[in-house]
């Protein structure tokens, strides 16, 4: 099916790396001032093929191999964001970005506020992150945390085809820094998708439902980001067994954070697991089960619990099973939100 003037709106499956790579091109064809640089973006096309064909369409100025210096990299991207340029810049491994974080706290999320809002940092950082492709440490992090405790950065994380390209296209015009967390484990994940029409989604800083559910005394929300919303859908199709009805939060911004649609979701449900593959310890989820506490106390029946990867450094290829959180820790974590009353059960009162 096609238009009048010959632009294929027809939905074809697509995986979330082709929508990725298809947001950078379109975003490099839009806009002369975007450039992507990193690691092997070029010749090579990136270690996960995102950015193939964009040295060869664009040239090398505009897509531009570097060495192999984060610190360095992020330092430059600093100065072609002062003169006026949009980098994009690839991080090849979500850990390889560590010694970039001197330039990222002390530059990239300050500037704009240091001059008063005079000089803005249009840079997107692009950061393939998380587990479950058999990748070894420093190779599989869940870095989210560090750069939401980083005033001064937006920080999203796409979970599907959709968001994948509308979000990095928000990214790149975004005037503000923003840390893009690629999830490794979906970039194959497909989806009906028009890449010459590509669907509208929410802007950075919306959250959406992706599974409507939550009625009657049987529900609760789980919420969760990337590479963990796939896992909560699954579980709750298979918590209907067991007479739960979930409903799914994809926050797809961590900051800014959405409050409005969590909140509206737990306030019906009266309970909510927070899901994702990063630590307990110190990790996203607490944060944003204080968020919900504070916001939807006198709404909840049971305190609000995490399910998280556990609080090591990332294991190796053949233990992250144990370590990522799947369906069977989603559902136990379900069953401890305190269904039957403790103090009711059983009252002779």
């Amino acid at each position: 099916m096609t238009t009048a003037v010959g632009v294929d709106t027809a939905r074809k499956p697509a995986t979330m790396a082709q929508a990725l790579g298809r947001a950078l091109r379109d975003a490099m064809a839009a806009d002369p001032s975007v450039h992507v640089l990193g690691e092997d973006v070029g010749t090579l096309g990136g270690v996960f093929r995102i950015t193939d064909g964009l040295a060869e369409e664009f040239g090398e100025n505009r897509c531009t191999d570097t060495p192999l210096a984060e610190a360095g990299i992020l330092g430059t991207a600093v100065g072609m964001a002062m003169y006026g340029l949009r980098p994009v810049v690839e991080m090849q491994f979500d850990a390889f970005a560590y010694p970039s974080f001197e330039q990222l706290i002390s530059h990239v999320s300050r500037m704009r506020n240091r001059t008063r809002g005079a000089m803005p940092m249009p840079i997107t950082v692009r950061v393939p992150y998380g587990g479950g492709i058999g990748g070894v440490e420093h190779h599989s992090d869940s870095s989210e945390i560090y750069y939401m405790a980083t005033p001064g950065l937006h920080v999203v994380a796409p979970a599907t085809v959709a968001d994948a390209y509308g979000l990095l296209r928000a990214a790149i015009a975004s005037d503000d820094p923003v840390i893009f967390l690629e999830p490794k484990r979906l970039y194959w994940s497909k989806a009906d998708w028009s890449a010459d029409a590509p669907e509208q989604v929410p802007p950075i800083g919306r959250a959406v439902v992706r599974r409507p559910g939550g009625g009657g005394r049987r529900g609760a929300t789980l919420i969760s980001y990337g590479p963990s919303v796939p896992v909560c859908l699954e579980a709750a199709e298979a918590a209907r067994a067991e007479g739960w009805d979930l409903e799914v939060v994809d926050l797809r911004s961590l900051v800014p954070f959405d409050d409005e649609t969590v909140c509206a979701s737990v306030r019906r449900t009266g309970r909510a697991v927070v899901v994702h593959e990063s630590t307990g310890f110190g990790g996203p989820g607490g944060e944003i089960a204080a968020r919900v506490t504070e916001r939807c106390f006198h709404h909840l029946e049971a305190p609000v619990l995490r399910v998280a990867g556990f609080d090591i450094p990332y294991p190796p290829p053949m233990l992250e099973r144990h370590h990522l959180p799947g369906v069977d820790r989603v559902l136990d974590a379900v069953a401890r939100l305190q269904w039957e009353s403790e103090w009711t059960e059983g009252s002779a009162v």
